[in-house]
């Protein structure tokens, strides 16, 4: 299995496309390839390859946040916390490809994952991330901090994206995952880094997330604004980024250490859905074929364009473009 995003209100158009298997689209798509639904879906393609750590490269003072959410824990293992060590608020697929490339550039540090439930605490230390609650209270605070919960789970987005930046030692870097949702454009335009915004008051979603920016920003962190849309008529611009390039960059911007600043994160090559399900169709590595969307109002989307982005952070995807990854021609 592959990953291509596009984030909805966090990381977002996530679809899987995995032949012989069976999804559901939603009502408003006529299909007959096996992918769900693109309201909120889970674009998957690339083999999520994350190698097992030692499940005691990384040791806390309590025995774990789930029996006692209320004590102090310390990366008791290496004396404390270190000058490398991260806290990962929301350690999903790209929290944990986010470890992965941070643990390849710092071999000896020592990461730690928040999460809302202890569902997947397991899969975390397998993975030599060690879990903690959002009650969790830890003896030092982190020099590098990367929040990549979605809003869907809480009540108060901007105050829990303030206690994660408490949590920050202001060293390092405190990176903040956005949406492109902010962006104020629905007619298909052409959008960059420095693009109109939507007012705070005309949409809940957006208000949640410029409040949860403001906060980042008002503490000297970063926000790095990933691709994405909703919505289902053919005409409506999909904007995409990879799992591993989204991680990628958000390494980049952790390991340059700039503050208050606002990035973008997309592939630079904006899709149609029609042009999208016609480079599915067109690729043959499906055997169900995708017939077409009954669709047809609703608003556009927009155009990202992030090349300053890569100017100044001297990033380029590893996945330039969806047909790329394809391997089928634009």
């Amino acid at each position: 299995m592959a990953t291509i995003t596009a984030a909805t209100s966090r990381i977002g158009i996530q679809c899987n496309f995995e032949p012989l298997k069976h999804h559901n689209f939603n009502s408003c798509i006529k299909f007959s390839l096996s992918i769900p639904s693109i309201s909120s879906p889970n674009f998957s393609f690339h083999k999520l390859s994350l190698h097992t750590m030692p499940a005691n490269s990384f040791r806390a003072n309590a025995s774990s946040a789930i029996d006692a959410p209320s004590e102090e824990l310390e990366a008791s293992s290496r004396g404390g916390i270190g000058a490398n060590d991260m806290l990962i608020v929301g350690p999903g697929v790209l929290g944990r490809l986010v470890a992965e490339r941070w643990r390849e550039e710092y071999p000896g540090c020592q990461i730690f994952g928040q999460t809302m439930t202890t569902d997947h605490h397991d899969e975390l230390i397998k993975m030599g991330i060690s879990p903690s609650s959002r009650e969790t209270k830890f003896t030092s605070k982190f020099p590098y901090v990367i929040y990549c919960a979605p809003p869907s789970r809480t009540e108060d987005y901007p105050g829990d994206v303030r206690d994660a930046a408490l949590k920050w030692s202001g060293e390092g870097s405190f990176l903040f995952t956005s949406s492109s949702a902010p962006y104020d454009c629905s007619d298909n335009g052409s959008i960059d880094e420095d693009g109109p915004i939507v007012p705070i008051g005309r949409s809940p979603r957006t208000d949640i997330l410029l409040k949860a920016e403001e906060v980042v920003l008002e503490f000297g962190g970063c926000v790095v604004r990933l691709a994405g849309t909703l919505d289902i008529r053919p005409d409506h611009i999909l904007n995409l980024i990879h799992y591993e390039d989204a991680a990628s960059l958000s390494v980049t911007i952790l390991k340059k250490r700039v503050r208050s600043r606002i990035f973008l994160g997309c592939d630079n090559h904006p899709l149609s859905r029609q042009e999208l399900m016609d480079l599915v169709n067109k690729s043959g590595k499906f055997e169900k074929k995708f017939e077409g969307f009954t669709g047809t109002s609703g608003p556009l989307g927009k155009k990202l364009n992030n090349s300053k982005t890569r100017a100044e952070l001297g990033w380029e995807p590893k996945y330039p473009s969806f047909a790329q990854f394809l391997g089928v021609s634009d």
